[in-house]
C-alpha cells in the first residue's frame, strides 16, 4: 500500500495545501482561501474538508496517511496548542493538533510557519544534505527558523527562531511591529531597506535614480546592480545590520549554512556579498565558514516543511 501525507501552510490570505509521498514526492498541491470570519473558526475545518475531499479524490483511505503537518503564523507550543495568530483572527489558545486530529481522524502535528519553511528547505530545498541550518525570511518583516541536528529548534512555547526581533541598533525612534526599538527586521526586511532608502537619501542631494520613483526593496537593487552609488550605499548599511545580526545568531547555533529567502531574496545572488562580508566581520571565529546560499522551494517551502515536521 502506497503512503501519503498533507503538509499544509496556512497564512493569512490562502492556505496552501500539499499531498506527498514519504521520500517527499509532491503528488498534487492546491490551495483554499483562508475565511478569518467569526474569530477564525471556519479555517480549521475547512482545511480539513479540503483534506478529506482530497483523498476521496484520490482514493486514498486514512490508513495509508502516516498524518497532516500545519504550519500557523503563530508559536506553537509542545502539547500542539497555538497561543494565538493575530494574522487568522485566532485571539485565543487554539488546540490546533487536537482539534485538527477531531475533524479529520488523522495524525496531526503544528508548528511555527517560519520553523516550518526553514524545514522545508533544509530537506528538499536551498540546504538539502545539511543538518545545522539557519532559514532567514527576508519579507515585510524578518522570519527565521533555525534547525539543529536535523530538528526544528522550536523553544519552550514555540517562539524559537525569532531573529528579526534580535535588538541591533539602540536608540532608534521608530518602534519595530512588536513594540520595541531597533529590531533587525526593521533594516533588514523589505520595509526596512525602504527606511535605510529614505533616510539615506534625506541626507544629502547626491544623485541616485532612487529619487525618481517610488523607492522599494526591488528598486534598491536594481539599482544596485546598476551600479548606482547611493543605492550601493544603502546596500551596504542593509548587509551590515543584517550580517551582524546572523553573526549573533550563529554564536548560538553555529550553523553550516544561511538560506535567505522571502520577497527580498528575488533580488538574487547580489544580497549574498553584502550579507556574508559583514557576517565574517563580526562571527565567532569558529562559525566563519558557514555557507549562504538562496532559497530554492519559494512559496512550496511551508507545505515541504509541513510535510517533513509530521514525518519526524
Amino acid at each position: 500500500m502506497d503512503r501519503y501525507c498533507f503538509g499544509v501552510d496556512l497564512g493569512g490570505t490562502t492556505v496552501k495545501m500539499g499531498l506527498f509521498k514519504p521520500d517527499g514526492e509532491l503528488v498534487d498541491k492546491w490551495e483554499i482561501p483562508t475565511v478569518k470570519d467569526d474569530g477564525g473558526s471556519k479555517i480549521l475545518p475547512d482545511i480539513a474538508n479540503s483534506i478529506l475531499a482530497k483523498m476521496d479524490e484520490k482514493n486514498i483511505e486514512k490508513e495509508a496517511v502516516i498524518g497532516v503537518g500545519i504550519g500557523v503564523p503563530g508559536p506553537v507550543d509542545p502539547d500542539g496548542f497555538c497561543n494565538k495568530a493575530a494574522n487568522l483572527g485566532w485571539v485565543d489558545k487554539i488546540d490546533l493538533e487536537g482539534d485538527m486530529h477531531e475533524l479529520t481522524g488523522l495524525h496531526v502535528k503544528g508548528g511555527n510557519d517560519a520553523n516550518v519553511a526553514a524545514l522545508g528547505e533544509a530537506w528538499k530545498g536551498g540546504a538539502e544534505g545539511y543538518s545545522d541550518v539557519v532559514v532567514v525570511t527576508l519579507g515585510t518583516g524578518v522570519g527565521g527558523g533555525i534547525i539543529v541536528q536535523g530538528k526544528v529548534l522550536a523553544g519552550s512555547t514555540g517562539a524559537g527562531g525569532e531573529i528579526g526581533h534580535i535588538h541591533i541598533v539602540d536608540n532608534e525612534p521608530e518602534a519595530c511591529g512588536c513594540g520595541n526599538h531597533g529590531c533587525l527586521e526593521q533594516y533588514g526586511s523589505a520595509t526596512g531597506i525602504v527606511r535605510l532608502a529614505n533616510r539615506r537619501l534625506a541626507e544629502d542631494n547626491a544623485p541616485s535614480v532612487l529619487r525618481d520613483g517610488d523607492i522599494s526593496a526591488k528598486s534598491v537593487f536594481d539599482a544596485v546592480k546598476a551600479g548606482d552609488v547611493v543605492a550601493i550605499e544603502i546596500a551596504e548599511r542593509f548587509g551590515e545590520y543584517l550580517g551582524k545580526g546572523l553573526a549573533n545568531v550563529a554564536c548560538v547555533t553555529n550553523p553550516q549554512i544561511f538560506v535567505i529567502g522571502g520577497g527580498v531574496s528575488k533580488a538574487g545572488d547580489v544580497l549574498i556579498p553584502y550579507i556574508q562580508k559583514n557576517y565574517v566581520k563580526y562571527v565567532f571565529h569558529a562559525s566563519r565558514d558557514a555557507k549562504f546560499a538562496l532559497a530554492k522551494l519559494g512559496n512550496d517551502a511551508g507545505i515541504y516543511g509541513s510535510a517533513k515536521l509530521v514525518l519526524e
